[in-house]
């Protein structure tokens, strides 16, 4: 059964690959975005599903856009029977859509996260569980009809490192017997999406990085979880600059008495406790984030061009800045 394989980013190569290791279903053709400058250097760099698939052996293109016309032959050229989009990231037109049946691989429960980042926004929202939906592509936003879905569950410490992995391990699986079934002859049926509970999972900008401390310490828990390791959260410290987050938890002692000798480069006044404010602190050699509700307990932090450290060894070789 001939395959087409369209999609750009590590959780997308990692369908492909388990997708490349069954003969029936190895793709004829891989079709990723093309290369783009990353990192501090801004060096020319190749979407991972593009490295993973010239390791693999497979056909690749990487076009400027999918849907202009030389694309859309070379696609036709291999006579799919199917076509696989995974976090492609670029919009699929006509005749694309309707000249073959596309298969979009979704790691959330649809109709709930559709969009750009799914992953990510499960954990913010403190679900305790996601999945994978088999959903034939359609023009509107992972709104089509889905054949196959599963769930899995998200822990109390799940990251997104941690949780995306095991998705494209069960959205592999799914496609593969979606897949199967097609080339045996049965088909799994595709039922239409329920629109009333649907929820959109919009792409990470930079403020869903900020943790902001009049939010509740929770949500603040959950963000850092969700965008570890790939994105990465940041706090503003007094001086307005920003430390990266890699790793945080609630503190056992949200509203400890402040003690001016030892408490350093309060934030925001109000909504912690009596006679303290909001931000950035250090406290008997922790590094705390004093919130509307609870305190976050920075532990992995990074400082600007620096290495992540423990915030102990941070607090030692820095300190805190005061305001600016």
């Amino acid at each position: 059964m001939s395959t087409v394989f369209l999609g750009t980013n590590d959780f997308a190569a990692t369908i492909l690959e388990r997708l490349a290791a069954s003969a029936r279903h190895r793709p004829a053709l891989v079709l990723t975005r093309p290369d783009r400058p990353r990192g501090r250097g801004r060096r020319l760099a190749s979407p991972p599903v593009a490295e993973r698939a010239r390791a693999l052996g497979l056909a690749l293109e990487q076009p400027d856009s999918v849907n202009d016309a030389a694309t859309v032959e070379r696609i036709a050229s291999v006579a799919p029977e199917a076509v696989v989009v995974c976090a492609f990231g670029a919009l699929i037109k006509e005749p694309l859509l309707s000249r073959h049946e596309l298969l979009n691989v979704h790691p959330s429960l649809l109709s709930r996260w559709r969009g750009a980042a799914p992953i990510e926004r499960a954990i913010m929202a403190g679900d305790e569980q996601t999945g994978v939906s088999i959903l034939r592509l359609t023009a509107g936003l992972d709104s089509g009809p889905v054949c196959l879905a599963a769930p899995e569950p998200i822990g109390p410490e799940d990251t997104y490192g941690s949780l995306a992995p095991r998705l494209a391990e069960l959205g592999a699986a799914l496609l593969l017997r979606a897949l199967e079934e097609k080339a045996q002859g049965r088909p799994p049926a595709f039922v239409e999406q329920d629109e009333a509970p649907a929820t959109y999972a919009e792409k990470i900008g930079p403020q869903d990085r900020l943790l902001d401390p009049s939010r509740d310490a929770r949500e603040l828990e959950r963000v850092v979880r969700a965008l570890h390791p790939h994105i990465g959260a940041r706090v503003e410290l007094p001086d307005g600059s920003l430390l990266g987050v890699h790793r945080a938890a609630l503190a056992p002692d949200p509203s400890p008495a402040p003690d001016p000798a030892r408490e350093h480069g309060a934030g925001e006044p109000g909504g912690h406790g009596a006679g303290e404010r909001r931000g950035v602190v250090s406290r008997d050699g922790r590094l705390l984030v004093l919130c509307a509700s609870g305190a976050l307990e920075l532990l992995v932090v990074q400082p600007p061009g620096g290495r992540a450290m423990d915030a102990e060894a941070y607090l030692r070789g820095h300190g805190l800045p005061g305001r600016a």
